[in-house]
């Protein structure tokens, strides 16, 4: 999943959102990390975004779905999935949840820039980017996912080959929603579980 959706799944508490929202960038096992000083939600929404990470990438639908993206975007096919997967979320937030997108994206830019103490230096440039140019709210459009793409094959070269992915996402739409909403309301169950039970 992208970053709207880790946002999404994190509940309420800011400790989780955050260790959710940089969990890529924390590398290595956590007993092997020094993390006495993390506040104990803060662990709790990494371990989160890793539970979140194995769940999506064990499921047979999602699974099933990135055979048909990397029929045309092999090497990057998990990745756009998980942008696609974002679109779907932002044009069905209401479908999830009870308060609208963009007052939800709002609210979580604040608590991220309220946190920003807990953002990896290596995310900081990153993090004031995607809220200056307000890449949670426009995963909503094809012209926003354009530019996530289009800023993923310039930064990285190893992504070139993500150029123009959102039109395997135009062309087939129906599918990777379909795909969407059968697995979504299953994983944001297992996370409140996960957070429930931790």
């Amino acid at each position: 999943m992208n970053f709207l959706a880790h946002v999404a799944l994190s509940g309420e508490r800011e400790g989780i959102l955050m260790g959710n929202y940089v969990g890529d960038f924390i590398k290595g096992q956590l007993t092997e990390l020094r993390t006495e000083s993390w506040p104990a939600d803060f662990r709790l929404g990494v371990e989160l975004h890793r539970f979140i990470d194995n769940f999506t990438d064990t499921n047979q639908g999602v699974l099933q779905a990135k055979r048909i993206v990397a029929i045309k975007h092999p090497k990057v096919a998990g990745v756009a999935l998980d942008i696609y997967f974002d679109y779907f979320l932002a044009n069905h937030f209401s479908k999830f949840y009870q308060e609208d997108l963009a007052g939800f994206v709002m609210g979580s830019y604040e608590i991220i820039q309220r946190n920003r103490q807990l953002i990896p230096a290596a995310m900081l440039s990153m993090a004031e980017a995607m809220i200056r140019h307000d890449w949670l709210l426009n995963y909503k459009d094809i012209s926003g996912i354009k530019r996530s793409f289009d800023g993923l094959s310039r930064r990285f070269a190893f992504m070139g080959a993500i150029k123009g992915a959102e039109e395997e996402l135009q062309r087939n739409q129906q599918i990777y929603q379909d795909a969407f909403m059968e697995f979504y309301p299953k994983l944001k169950r297992a996370c409140e579980k996960f957070i429930e039970n931790y």
